[in-house]
């Protein structure tokens, strides 16, 4: 085991720079940079073991929060529901996070950050091995809900606990790599659960989409062994803030920030109704997509871990509003694209989408910096999480009423105006110094 701990060691001696690429980092990246001034100590290095730990806590999270998405089609079959009723599968994922993840950091103060994580790991498998035993779609949507609760305690405090663990010096590349781990947690997941509905994962076995849950609560329990063996226990005590930060209220009475929340707000609500209801679109002829081939489309993700470094580069050269604003506009014309009947364009335009919309999450991340006041960093990123998964959570539903009235072509239009409306909210609310 040394050697081997060796050899991880040495494998992970090259720096990886990727930028705020994923859902983990709105969710956390601004209380990452909050706890990093509010301490004012050296944290011990940690070796390798314990990066690849806290990588496996970013994928398990991910694996599950979005998993739904490529099964929704198979879903409204099989439960002879609506295209509503099945989006709540993915939104109440995320309810379950807005509403959860204000207190994970509490408990975690109290706790542990590593206890925590361990522990949610863990918890987490139960009621994602639970939603494969699901009978009726408002059970499914329940255990969804149970799941969503679990997240933060991991992904939110593991990025405290990398601020706070690792040394100043290397808290940016432990962070790039958490990322990195929870965009390919989030392709996994879709692709996982999308391959196991359609193909035989055991040959003596019939695909079934409840599989797909077994596979990922059994990762859940195994990176939970792993994390709590490999993960180093926290080597500094938390400390109690020593003054209060005088609240919300004064966050929302500060016209920069509310606009960065709208924009939270509206990034999330884009993403999600474009990737949830386009499995509606292509699922149906003359595309009649598999949820194995549904789940593919999400390859497209990863053109964000080379576009956010670049867009990072923008933002510290022009600043944040020109970059997002280009952002949100690049992703309309995807979104646009999406409308074309041609696959590699339609592919074309989900990459374009996807891409703008991780760039608008690292300008919006990085211009709380800018916007909130010293020693409220923290609790204005809370207030920014809590706006961007309210987003996330509406975006699984009001679409599907759209969808009534005009398809997918309706679709389309409602997201248009919600990233319009980003543009103008970022060039009227947003000042740069």
């Amino acid at each position: 085991m040394t050697d081997f701990r060796r050899t991880i060691d040495r494998a992970f001696r090259r720096r990886v720079v990727v930028r705020d690429t994923a859902d983990a980092v709105v969710a956390s990246g601004a209380n990452a940079q909050a706890d990093v001034e509010a301490s004012g100590a050296h944290a011990a290095t940690i070796s390798a073991a314990g990066t690849i730990a806290i990588m496996l806590a970013g994928i398990a999270a991910f694996l599950n929060l979005y998993a739904t998405q490529p099964l929704l089609p198979m879903l409204a079959r099989i439960f002879a529901a609506s295209k509503v009723a099945v989006g709540m599968t993915v939104s109440a994922a995320t309810i379950g996070v807005a509403l959860s993840a204000p207190f994970c950091g509490l408990v975690a103060e109290r706790a542990g950050r590593k206890r925590v994580i361990v522990v949610a790991t863990l918890l987490l498998a139960i009621p994602t091995l639970l939603a494969s035993t699901a009978t009726t779609l408002p059970m499914l949507i329940f255990w969804r809900f149970l799941q969503g609760l679990v997240m933060p305690g991991i992904f939110g405090v593991a990025i405290a606990y990398i601020a706070e663990e690792w040394s100043p010096g290397k808290v940016a590349t432990a962070m790039s790599l958490y990322v990195s781990a929870t965009v390919l947690g989030g392709f996994l997941g879709r692709v996982v659960i999308g391959y196991a509905a359609t193909h035989r994962v055991i040959a003596s076995i019939a695909p079934n989409w409840r599989h797909g849950f077994v596979i990922i609560g059994g990762c859940d329990l195994l990176f939970g062994v792993v994390i709590a063996r490999w993960l180093p226990r926290d080597r500094k005590p938390a400390l109690a803030p020593a003054h209060t930060e005088g609240g919300v209220l004064r966050h929302l009475r500060n016209p920069q920030l509310v606009a960065t929340y709208a924009v939270g707000f509206n990034v999330l609500f884009s993403l999600v109704a474009v990737f949830t209801y386009i499995t509606f679109h292509l699922a149906a002829a003359p595309y009649l997509l598999t949820p194995a081939q549904l789940s593919s489309l999400f390859v497209v993700y990863l053109a964000g871990l080379v576009v956010t470094p670049l867009a990072g580069i923008g933002i510290g050269r022009v600043g944040s509003r020109p970059v997002l604003m280009a952002a949100v506009i690049a992703s309309m014309i995807g979104v646009s694209m999406t409308l074309l009947h041609s696959m590699p364009l339609i592919l074309a335009g989900l990459v374009l989408c996807s891409s703008g919309v991780f760039v608008c999450q690292s300008a919006a991340t990085s211009y709380i910096q800018v916007a909130s006041p010293p020693g409220g960093r923290a609790s204005a990123a809370g207030l920014y999480v809590a706006c961007y998964y309210a987003g996330g959570s509406l975006s699984g539903v009001l679409p599907g009423f759209f969808w009534r009235f005009g398809g997918w072509t309706a679709c389309v239009a409602l997201v248009l105006v919600v990233q319009a409306t980003t543009v103008v909210v970022a060039a009227f609310g947003w000042r740069e110094s």
